[in-house]
């Protein structure tokens, strides 16, 4: 059994039988706290959809996680920052009209969401620590030009097929 403190845990019991048949735990709340059933397994993927959801991710995102197995992160910006300026190192991360966030998951092909002063990402095991350390050189003032040029030097180059590969007859 596993429980979850939640600030926004309307979203959760609108959908809770949804949640219920795709996380395969059992969902019970009790004023801010969300308790959740089943195998130890089960839980701890709903933990971290329940967070997802929490962070404001949508539930597509969110589910991806318990479908894709992907992973999900959540870093501080209290953790990383040098100066106290929380407003502004927010600003820096999101960007005019967003599209700070939005070019960083698009270069990463990782989903970005920033609540509070918490930033949460979701992505494949490979690509989360990249996305990571993006957000991390953004939060100590690096230039943003400087950053997504170091992101598109690892992206990785698509595997091109030589037709070297003999092809499996299906007629057998």
């Amino acid at each position: 059994m596993a429980t979850i403190i939640c600030d926004d845990f309307e979203r959760i019991t609108k959908n809770r039988k949804k949640l219920e048949k795709v996380l395969k735990v059992k969902i019970a709340n009790s004023e801010k706290e969300v308790i959740l059933e089943g195998s130890p397994e089960d839980e701890f993927i709903a933990t971290k959809v329940l967070d997802a959801l929490g962070m404001g991710f949508s539930f597509s995102d969110a589910l991806s996680i318990k479908k894709h197995e992907l992973e999900f992160d959540i870093l501080n910006i209290k953790d990383y920052a040098r100066r106290g300026n929380l407003v502004k190192i927010r600003g820096r991360i999101i960007g005019k009209n967003g599209k700070t966030l939005s070019t960083l998951s698009e270069l990463t092909k990782c989903s970005l969401e920033l609540k509070n002063n918490e930033i949460g990402i979701i992505g494949d095991p490979e690509r989360i620590k990249p996305a990571i350390e993006a957000v991390i050189q953004i939060i100590q003032g690096s230039k943003h030009a400087n950053v997504y040029k170091g992101l598109e030097k690892r992206k990785e180059d698509p595997v091109l097929d030589l037709g070297l590969k003999e092809k499996k007859n299906k007629n057998l």
